[in-house]
């Protein structure tokens, strides 16, 4: 029977993404200190700009810089 590694899992998820036109990039680039930093910090698990940018594809029907309902935290 096959082991599954999380390499296995890793590999699986990347190829969904990017089926789904999702953009993969390579960790350090993104990372604090690469060339294109998406976060501050590790610490800033949610890449931010990402998730808002993945929304606005997904809601085209809404005005861009419409208000953020979020549970327990200000937008």
């Amino acid at each position: 029977m096959a082991r599954l590694t999380q390499s296995t899992v890793e590999q699986a998820a990347l190829a969904w993404l990017e089926s789904l036109d999702g953009r993969i990039e390579h960790g350090p680039e993104i990372a604090p200190d690469g060339l294109f930093a998406e976060r501050q910090d590790y610490r800033e698990v949610v890449l931010a700009q990402r998730l808002r940018d993945g929304l606005a594809r997904l809601n085209l029907d809404r005005p861009p810089g419409g208000t953020c309902v979020t549970r327990g935290a200000q937008a």
